[in-house]
């Protein structure tokens, strides 16, 4: 019998800089905001592939609660430390009418290979994701639970939308941040491998060919990390209220915990073709939680609120067993009330819809994504 993962927990987020003024995002902040940042912080904080975005790195928690002080605590201080220098930060993983063509890659060397190599398709990608990784150690182990977490990504995905707005419009989607990141190669969701050789395989043909550098070159939903021994999940938006986010990063490390007790009880959840996911992803990023999502196993679409209260009494037991049930507990909530992209979608039209402009309209939403950024802390 394998012995029991320590699960535990990393979050990774990434913000936008923004213009109190313009609302627009900051071109280039210029290198004292990232020294003040990196003297405070750390490599808990690094840049991101463009100038007007950050990104903040949890070290491993044992739990969710400790993920979660941590996490707070890089968010305030990076927004203080933004203010400070003048700007603001906002966590969604879209600017509702920033330019992307205007935007500045971060002069690194790493970056700089990428635009080079993908050209316009990286330089569209003006865009933020919130990634959480989970210690799984047995390598052979981390491939069959992330062979079966696939079916729940388009579940976590639809709970934490922030991206509804592009280029000054609405897109009708609330995950827009999908549609830009899957023009990437090596996007969306891997497919099944029976074993941690057979990956390493797939991974060689790329690396020895020269495709890829190594498999952080992997950018799938959800992919085993290059780095660590975990399954990292990076489907999701990230979230502009830490809460929603570490309820998200709960449910995802508490289906892991659900898999693995019922491996132990050799049983398994079924694994469905990618194509039939790939339906439920679209549905997801299209609608968030007013989507009805496809109960493979009914072969009927369900309400995402339904879908919800199955998972969490899906994964109470080890929810509980891993101390992160209260934040699970928040799952229907997120499911009822709506995410962040469906309260910048309420901003926007409160002010259309009263014979307010589009353009008065979406810095209304940037306003409303720097307050709930800072005090949804």
């Amino acid at each position: 019998m394998i012995e029991r993962p320590a699960f535990t927990v990393g979050i990774e987020e990434e913000y936008l800089i923004v213009d109190p003024d313009t609302r627009d995002l900051v071109g280039n902040p210029g290198g004292s905001f990232m020294a003040e940042c990196a003297e405070l912080l750390g490599p808990r904080v690094s840049p991101e592939l463009l100038k007007a975005q950050v990104e903040v790195v949890t070290s491993p928690a044992k739990d969710i609660g400790g993920a979660g002080e941590e996490l707070r605590s890089l968010r305030s201080a990076v927004c203080d430390i933004a203010e400070r220098h003048g700007f603001r930060v906002i966590a969604a993983s879209t600017h509702p009418f920033a330019q992307w063509a205007a935007q500045e890659i971060t002069d690194k060397e790493r970056y700089l290979m990428l635009a080079q190599d993908l050209q316009g398709v990286v330089r569209r990608l003006m865009i933020c994701g919130m990634h959480v990784h989970v210690g799984i150690e047995d390598p052979d182990l981390r491939l069959d639970l992330m062979n079966q977490v696939v079916y729940f990504l388009p579940h976590l995905l639809a709970m934490s939308t922030s991206s509804p707005f592009w280029d000054g419009g609405d897109t009708g989607l609330k995950s827009y941040r999908m549609a830009v990141f899957y023009s990437m190669p090596r996007t969306g969701l891997p497919e099944p491998f029976s074993s941690w050789a057979e990956y390493q395989r797939h991974v060689a043909v790329l690396r020895d060919g020269g495709v890829i550098e190594d498999a952080s070159r992997l950018w799938w939903d959800i992919r085993p990390s290059a780095r660590y021994p975990t399954i990292e999940m990076r489907i999701s938006d990230v979230c502009t209220r830490i809460d929603d986010g570490l309820t998200i990063a709960a449910v995802f490390q508490s289906l892991l915990g659900m898999l693995f007790r019922r491996r132990q009880e050799n049983q398994r959840w079924r694994t469905y073709a990618t194509m039939l996911i790939r339906e439920n992803v679209w549905r997801a990023q299209r609608y968030g939680v007013e989507a009805t999502l496809m109960d493979f196993g009914r072969g009927v679409l369900v309400p995402y609120p339904d879908l919800v209260d199955e998972i969490v009494e899906l994964v109470r037991v080890d929810a509980e067993e891993l101390g992160c049930l209260d934040h699970v507990l928040r799952a229907p909530l997120i499911a009822a009330q709506g995410t962040s992209a469906d309260r910048q979608l309420a901003a926007f039209r409160a002010v259309v819809d009263t014979g307010g402009s589009v353009q008065e309209g979406l810095i209304a939403v940037v306003d409303e994504l720097i307050m709930d950024t800072k005090t949804g802390l």
